[in-house]
């Protein structure tokens, strides 16, 4: 026997699960669509993320070359150092003041063109050596990049600190990218490598 108040309880549950059913489609769509502008966000990100790190290889191919396998770039004329040595040569030397003029104007422009974004850049000044036997080549590789840096200060060029940090460093006779054992003098080199430090990026 059916209690008065069974008359309800269907109806009553229709009414429940339409109910639950609406609130699942209303959460269903706003789920989507936090998604949908989330992809597009990290898409919009990763799009200036690579116009960063393209903007970056922005620098005279007079002074630079890039190396697109080992992502760096070399300089076009080969600062030959002798065997043993770490001192630049006088007509190496107004060459490699016109590269770090280079280096100091794309930082500027890095910095004023993407003033609102959260990016550092890494300036790495690399020394090599070549494999001719020399005791100390690993420390002799850091003291070439080394009077590098120190060449730039005697002449003014000073990358701003506030968005840049210069790193010497020297691989002596190992690495990647050297060249082959015919023409091991030649890695007696400089090679730098500019990398952005990315944080947060801002769509506008």
């Amino acid at each position: 026997m059916k209690g008065k108040g069974s008359d309800f309880f269907w109806p009553s549950f229709t009414d429940l699960m339409t109910s639950l059913f609406f609130i699942m489609l209303v959460l269903y769509v706003l789920t989507y669509l936090k998604l949908t502008n989330q992809q597009k966000a990290t898409e919009q990100q990763l799009n200036k993320i690579k116009e960063i790190q393209a903007a970056v290889k922005e620098l005279p191919k007079e002074y630079f070359q890039y190396d697109s396998i080992y992502k760096r770039f070399s300089l076009v004329q080969n600062v030959e150092f002798e065997k043993g040595k770490d001192i630049i040569k006088p007509k190496d030397e107004e060459y490699l003041v016109k590269v770090g003029n280079s280096i100091r104007g794309l930082i500027d422009n890095l910095k004023s063109k993407y003033a609102q974004q959260d990016i550092k850049y890494v300036v790495i000044i690399e020394g090599m050596a070549s494999n001719d036997n020399f005791s100390d080549n690993f420390p002799l590789s850091y003291k070439r990049a080394w009077a590098v840096l120190k060449l730039w200060q005697e002449r003014n060029i000073v990358l701003d600190p506030t968005v840049c940090e210069v790193q010497v460093a020297g691989s002596g006779t190992e690495g990647i990218g050297r060249f082959p054992s015919k023409e091991e003098y030649k890695n007696q080199r400089i090679l730098i490598q500019i990398v952005p430090k990315i944080g947060e990026i801002k769509i506008e």
